[in-house]
């Protein structure tokens, strides 16, 4: 594959930091950069996702999903073929984690009922 068909990309964290840029062929899928960002992710860090679907990438104000490629995801910013694109990183714990973590919180509720027949 040619140098100048692969895609810059650089990963914005919650801080302002960046991942990156690395090159990546726009047949590269989405679950590849989160594999990727998992691996390489600062280990200074309060918040780190401890697998990839911890992490959402967001492009141009859309969640990117994992079976797309890079090349659907890209969008068209005129005539710049070498410029690097920046994703946005958010780190969010999977639902059926949080509601795991969540259920072992939340006191046990007791039943009080009081029924009155007259």
């Amino acid at each position: 594959m040619p140098e100048e068909e692969l895609v810059e990309l650089k990963f914005r964290l919650y801080d302002g930091s960046d991942i990156g840029p690395f090159r990546y062929s726009p047949a590269s899928t989405v679950a590849t950069l989160k594999e990727r960002i998992v691996s390489d992710w600062p280990k200074d860090k309060k918040i780190a996702p401890k697998a990839a679907n911890d992490v959402k990438l967001i492009n141009a104000g859309k969640i990117l999903e994992n079976n797309k490629t890079v090349g659907q995801c890209r969008v068209p910013f005129g005539d710049l073929p070498k410029g690097v694109i920046t994703m946005h990183v958010v780190v969010q714990p999977s639902l059926a984690k949080a509601k795991a973590e969540k259920k072992v919180d939340v006191a046990p509720r007791k039943n009080l009922c009081s029924c009155s027949i007259l």
